[in-house]
């Protein structure tokens, strides 16, 4: 399979590591230093594209890759106010899509035991519950995506949470999602729910990038020769 990688930072990076070992050729890599080289005619010798740049070129970068008639992967999070329009123009061009907001495997079990343990906890109102994320000083959105999935996925599976807030008022109908940035922390994410009696916690935590880079290639292994909208729980058949 021959990939376009769209963003060639440290994920970038990692994810050609991941490829190239599963004997997959990189036919485009395109980072800061060479912009004037993304172009359809340039995508047209990939099969397919997995982009992780930004919250302000991921939309732009996405449809470029769909006029060239590459399926996507998207890694890129802090956009999602446009996913709506980035479906129907893949519907448009009848392309293929898949974003996730982590494509850990491992992040992704995580989620299935969050909307399982969000269940449970919704009949028990004296615990009070909270999302806290810890990522690097580079990562350039805040709460993380990942977060946002799991606060999504806490309110699909309690009524009386109605949004979530990035910080704390103490407000029963919020959930508080507390964003922390360290340096050289690749990302934890912690579910926690509290009451006078005892504490109950999940936590999430990567120790490289390579889990991420396994997974979205992956991803694009999943998604070579598709149409449609996907995302990993097709992958990953949960």
């Amino acid at each position: 399979m021959k990939i376009a990688i769209i963003g060639y930072g440290k994920m970038g990076m990692a994810i050609e590591e991941i490829a190239l070992q599963k004997e997959h050729e990189i036919a485009l890599r395109i980072g800061l230093e060479n912009l004037e080289e993304f172009t359809v005619e340039n995508l047209r010798h990939a099969d397919v594209a997995i982009e992780f740049t930004g919250p302000h070129s991921a939309v732009n970068n996405i449809k470029t890759c769909m006029d060239a008639g590459l399926p996507v992967v998207c890694g890129s999070t802090g956009w999602l106010n446009h996913y709506e329009e980035v479906i129907q123009y893949c519907r448009q061009k009848n392309g293929g899509f898949l974003y996730a907001s982590n494509f850990s495997i491992g992040v992704n079990l995580f989620f299935e035991l969050n909307s399982y343990i969000a269940k449970l906890m919704s009949k028990h109102s004296n615990y009070q519950v909270s999302i806290e994320e810890i990522h690097h000083t580079e990562k350039k959105d805040s709460p993380s995506g990942t977060a946002i999935t799991l606060a999504e996925q806490v309110m699909q599976n309690n009524p009386a949470k109605k949004h979530w807030i990035n910080h704390e008022n103490g407000e029963t109908e919020d959930l508080p999602i507390i964003s922390r940035r360290v340096d050289l922390v690749p990302g934890t994410h912690t579910v926690s729910y509290s009451s006078a009696i005892d504490d109950i916690a999940i936590t999430h935590t990567a120790h490289n990038r390579k889990g991420f880079a396994a997974g979205a290639v992956l991803a694009a292994e999943f998604i070579q020769n598709k149409k449609g909208i996907f995302n990993m729980k097709n992958v990953l058949e949960l």
